[in-house]
Parts: structure tokens; sequence; C-alpha cells
């Protein structure tokens, strides 16, 4: 938790774009796995973390734009929970420690909400994304919870996001610290992999390193020998020698801030001379986005540049064939690069996915419907304090191929016979995160291996 007037201003912040009505924020409730008393790890939403702070489950918060009034409404602790999980600090000291003063009990919502019901108050909701959250809201608000994101608030979701696609100095130096747990995660898998070993002791290992931090990870870990397979999220293959991993974790710390790295690395210690030679492209693509991002440019122009690097690779090496400007206009080389370059990071590692990509990700273009181009999450101007992911791929998959092929799918672009020959290759990304400063960009963190023979001197020290 930060210092209240952290919160406080985020809050006046909120107040000053909105000019009008009634903020609804809900934190999360627990989720149970199998019954109630035995929850899955507690995440409290985002955006109730940005404005509120209270890493407690089961609250509300309000904000009155129009009499300038707070609240958090809440079941505080009773003798029962004190049996059970020791002394607890009340909840109206915590409310008061983020600069709430009206905490109020949660058995008065129902009555606070009939209130702003009648009087026809403008009530802003974000979507929701969890259930329970949305039927508690529904029958608040005498809402069909299954229609409850119809309602969902424009005007709020625009000014959420325009306060929190911007990141603080203080949020920054809170995401660095996430980024360089991911990196220590990153490198212990390089540390310890081996021919021999299950995808899923590697995986043990890394996840501790986020434990002994106090850290939880951000999303569930992809490490796999398919790289192919964009989220992979199996672990129980043998690892074998001549195998290439792509390893795609995070560390979330505990207020709330993430990192995501990528790395892509050969179990033997030793990339084979294909391996080093298609890494020796990805890393091309990755250094073209270094060298582009700055403040005013957009995140679709660095994609598609990108995007020909990896043409003009693909033909050098015989893959690819014709003008690069038009391949990638047409988008053939998304049969090796399907996805996009990357997405905004903060309290979510896909920052307020929940509120909508095109709200996050977009401003006054549309997103286009291309294969490969459809899946850029970021695609906006660029402007100093955002913090986002730079990850370019390059997978050859095989059914992907097969299906373009029997299509005579781009054929003036795409030489099959030669694609072909890489069926067996797999996948690899490589990613980093990135901080918009006023005349640039730096990524975040203590320095990466990146290059070839960087990753093989971290696998074989």
């Amino acid at each position: 938790m930060f210092d209240k007037n952290v919160y406080i201003e985020r809050r006046e912040g909120l107040k000053s774009l909105l000019k009008s009505g009634v903020v609804i924020l809900p934190g999360n409730q627990e989720s149970p796995r199998n019954y109630r008393g035995n929850n899955y790890h507690f995440e409290q939403d985002a955006s109730f973390l940005y404005y509120f702070g209270m890493n407690v489950p089961n609250l509300i918060g309000v904000i009155d734009v129009d009499n300038n009034k707070e609240y958090i409404f809440g079941t505080d602790f009773t003798l029962d929970d004190i049996v059970w999980m020791g002394e607890q600090k009340l909840l109206k000291s915590f409310a008061e420690d983020v600069g709430i003063n009206n905490f109020v009990e949660m058995t008065e919502f129902s009555q606070f909400a009939n209130s702003l019901l009648e009087e026809k108050r403008e009530l802003l909701f974000l979507p929701q994304y969890r259930s329970e959250t949305t039927m508690q809201l529904s029958k608040y608000f005498k809402i069909d919870p299954f229609n409850f994101n119809n309602f969902a608030s424009e005007k709020l979701i625009l000014s959420v996001v325009e306060q929190r696609n911007t990141k603080s100095a203080l949020e920054i130096s809170e995401i660095e610290k996430a980024v360089n747990i991911t990196r220590e995660m990153h490198l212990k898998a390089m540390e310890v992999v081996k021919p021999g070993m299950k995808e899923y002791e590697v995986v043990a290992a890394l996840e501790e390193v986020a434990a002994r931090h106090n850290a939880s990870t951000s999303f569930h870990t992809i490490f796999t020998r398919n790289g192919q397979i964009l989220h992979n999220h199996y672990h129980g293959n043998t690892l074998q020698e001549g195998d290439l991993v792509v390893l795609d974790a995070g560390a979330r710390i505990e207020n709330g801030y993430c990192g995501d790295m990528t790395t892509s690395f050969p179990v033997s210690g030793k990339f084979t001379d294909v391996q080093k030679d298609i890494y020796s492209l990805l890393i091309e693509m990755f250094e073209k986005a270094e060298e582009l991002i700055k403040p005013g440019i957009t995140y679709k122009e660095v994609h598609l540049e990108v995007c020909k690097v990896l043409t003009e690779g693909m033909k050098k090496r015989g893959l690819m064939k014709g003008d690069t400007e038009e391949a990638v206009k047409a988008g053939a080389h998304a049969l090796f690069f399907p996805h996009g370059l990357g997405h905004m990071l903060g309290l979510d590692v896909h920052d307020m996915e929940a509120l909508g990509e095109n709200y996050v990700g977009y401003e006054d273009f549309p997103r286009e419907m291309q294969f490969g181009l459809k899946s850029l999450r970021l695609a906006r101007k660029l402007r100093p304090g955002y913090v986002f992911t730079v990850e370019p791929g390059i997978y050859f998959i095989p059914e992907l191929v097969r299906r373009w092929k029997e299509a005579n799918k781009f054929t003036e672009y795409l030489n099959y016979e030669e694609i072909e020959k890489y069926l067996s290759f797999g996948g690899m990304r490589y990613e980093g995160d990135f901080l918009i400063t006023e005349t640039g960009a730096r990524r975040l963190g203590d320095k990466m291996p990146k290059y070839p023979h960087e990753v093989e001197a971290c696998i074989n020290r």
C-alpha cells in the first residue's frame, strides 16, 4: 500500500475527468477452489487496487463525483474471524489509511443502492469479469446479470484507461521490481535446465524464485519444448538433447504490479546451427522495435516494421519471396508471426484487458481484422509513461502451414517446399518490458541475456 495521498490524488484525478456520476468499483471476492473456505490465492481487482489500495476481499468502493464523497463498503472482522485468522486491523482503519473516512458495513449497501436508483443518479460501472461480482451488482442495481456489461460506462472506461495507461514514477519503480524478479526467474530456468528433466521440474525451480520474493506469478507459466503452440500450459514433457524451449513467465509482486518476459533457449546449452540462425533473426526483429519505439510513433507502425524485418529475413533464407511491402500488406508473414508485438503492462499483466483491448490499445483508428494483425493488442500512439512489452515471435505451425498450402494461400510470397523443411522446428519468441520516456525508451530491469552467446553462457555457467 502506498501513502494515502497517492490514492487521494488518483481519485481526484478520476473525478476531474468524469465531471459527474457515481462510480461503483467492486473489489474481488474470494473464489472457492472446491468449497467455501478453501479458496484460490486472492488477487484484488486491479482498478479497485489502483484507486483504493486495499488488498482485502469483499469490498465495494464508491466515488460520488457529484457530492464529492467517497465510501468503502465491507464487513468488518468479527471475533470468529480473529479466532481463525488472529487479530486483524479493522477495515475502517484500512480505509482511513487510503484517505477514505466513510467506511460503511456491507449490510447497508442494498439501501444505499436503492437510494441511488430512486434518485436516478448516473451510475458508472466498469465491465465485470467475475460471475460472483456480476451477480452481486446485478442484484443490488436490478440489472439482468446476463447483460450486465451492456451497462458498463464508456465514460468511466475511457477515464480509467487515460489514468492507468500513463504510469507514475512510483509505479515504474514497482513494475521494475517485478521485472527484476521476472529476470531472476528466467535466469534460474536457464541455470537448472538439462536433458532428461520434466518441464514441470524447471517450472517448479523458477516459480520458487517468485515465492522467495513474496511474489506470485503474473499469469500461468508457459514453459514448453513445443514452442509452436503459442500458449502451451502443459508441463509434462521430458526435455531432450537438441530441444529448444520457450519460457514465457512473469512475477506479480505483493502490491499487484507485474513483470512479463519471454526467453527461448536450448536445453543442451548450445543452439544448433538452424536454431541459432532463426534466433538471430528473432533478435533482429526485437532490435528493430527497440530502435523505433519513442513518443509519437504508433505501436502499429512499429509492429509492421518488425514484420518487414521478418519478411526480409525469410526471403534471405528462401522461405519467402516477392515484394516485402506487398507481402506484409497482404499478411503473408503472419504464417510465421501470427500475434501482435506486445501489450500494456502494469497492475494486470495485460493491463486493463478486462476493460476492452480496443479502449486500452487503440484510440482514433479501428482495429484491423487481418490474420495476425487482429491480435495486435497495442496499436496506439506511444506517450511518455507508457509501459508495455516488445515480443516478436517466429513459429512453424504444421497445421497452419498445411491449411495455407492446401488453400494455395499467398503462393506469390511463400515458398512452401522450403517452409516444410522446418516443420519440426517448433517456435520461439523473445520479450522485454519497456518504458516510453520524454525522449525515447528504455528497457526496464537489469540486463537480460539476448544474443545467442549470452544465452548459452547462462545455461553453461
